[in-house]
């Protein structure tokens, strides 16, 4: 019999559906004795129980008749340019950019639960254990990102690509986490310049580029809009490349990405590029993260198929020596920068407790890898391939 294009469609995309399975995924860990969990300083979102970035494709998948009916009564609904849509943003697991796919707004009931849906296809597409709208951060791809209240519309954006999950809130890590800075020989301010990468202190290594908000005041001069940030990226100590100045509302840093554009590290190479452990750790940065400047601060978005290392000032413990790194796992999003917080901080900063030159505006993401007490790398100067964003703030 005859099968209509979009019968197709709508069998690709189940078959296409992320597969149930129990334990959680381990990649990007590195030798942390705590597997993930928060232990000696580093720190880690409740990771899905499914691969984000794995489909089913791999293995038979669990065939839930009930599931299946209400997935293919809903998709049934789209028409062929929606579906379309979606099949581009699920088998290129968000690399390609894909328009917003909307539903009807009314939840889809499975079994004794009903769901909303757009949890309904991040649940089939991107994470199995994913329950509910809260758990969910709407990307600033979405045409619904902004939206004050974006509940009330007739439909919803169903588009599992335009979905982030969020990491969730992190207790204080426990006593014996203290990270051993005291155990540190005092260096002199020469030393220090040199080594505040590897005392846990933000580094300044480098003036960030000239800003331009000031030459408005110069005559003859246009007024150009000013970087919000800029970011370096390193392998190991050596520094690759210029200064990437970032002016758009959200940047993509990536190794490989079709049809991307953003802050490219496959163009980039050093003296360290042709090492073993950075030609690794450069594969499985892949499509790497997007960063986005947002009302309430920065946040980065784990878009590659491992695991990113996340150390920032206000993600500390305020006026204190301990180093927290948060692992954010793939599909993950985590506020790498709050302007509130930050503001608070550096009000109540105890400068005696600094070592070293310190940027309070500096954030460092190393892929794939892990640093500080839990790890073997004590230092994010013994990470493969990292970067360093320097917020234009008061600069």
């Amino acid at each position: 019999m005859f099968r209509s294009r979009r019968s197709g469609l709508v069998r690709r995309l189940w078959r296409a559906r992320v597969a149930r399975r129990s334990g959680v995924d381990g990649e990007g860990e590195d030798e942390s004795s705590g597997s993930g969990s928060e232990v000696g300083g580093s720190s880690s979102c409740q990771a899905s129980d499914s691969d984000p970035a794995r489909p089913c494709g791999g293995g038979k998948p669990e065939d839930d008749p009930e599931l299946k009916s209400v997935t293919f009564s809903v998709l049934k609904r789209l028409k062929e340019r929606q579906l379309e849509l979606l099949v581009q943003a699920v088998e290129s697991r968000g690399g390609l950019e894909s328009g917003c796919v909307h539903f009807p707004r009314p939840d889809v009931r499975i079994g004794r639960r009903t769901v909303a849906p757009h949890v309904l296809t991040c649940l089939l597409w991107r994470w199995a254990d994913v329950q509910q709208p809260h758990q969910l951060k709407t990307l600033m791809c979405c045409q619904s990102y902004g939206q004050q209240d974006p509940d009330s519309g007739p439909t919803v954006c169903c588009n599992p690509y335009h979905y982030t999950r969020l990491c969730g809130p992190e207790s204080p890590p426990p006593p014996y986490s203290r990270y051993p800075l005291d155990r540190l020989r005092r260096l002199s301010p020469e030393e220090s310049v040199s080594s505040s990468t590897e005392t846990g202190a933000s580094p300044s290594l480098y003036p960030p580029p000239p800003s331009t908000s000031d030459l408005s005041d110069l005559p003859g001069q246009t007024r150009k809009r000013s970087h919000w940030c800029s970011i370096a990226y390193w392998e190991h100590r050596t520094r690759v490349g210029r200064l990437f100045a970032v002016y758009d509302a959200s940047v993509n840093i990536f190794h490989e990405l079709p049809h991307g554009d953003g802050f490219c590290l496959g163009l980039l190479s050093s003296s360290e590029s042709h090492a073993e452990n950075v030609v690794r750790t450069r594969k499985k940065i892949g499509y790497g993260l997007t960063l986005s400047k947002e009302p309430d601060g920065v946040w980065a978005y784990n878009r590659s198929a491992h695991a990113i290392f996340v150390n920032s000032p206000t993600l500390d413990i305020p006026n204190s020596r301990t180093l927290i790194v948060r692992k954010i796992p793939p599909g993950f999003s985590i506020k790498i920068f709050d302007y509130g917080r930050s503001e608070m901080l550096q009000r109540t900063s105890n400068s005696d407790l600094l070592d070293g030159p310190y940027d309070p505006n500096s954030v460092r993401i190393s892929f794939a890898k892990g640093w500080g007490p839990s790890y073997s790398r004590q230092f994010i100067t013994s990470c493969p391939c990292w970067v360093e964003v320097l917020l234009n703030i008061n600069r």
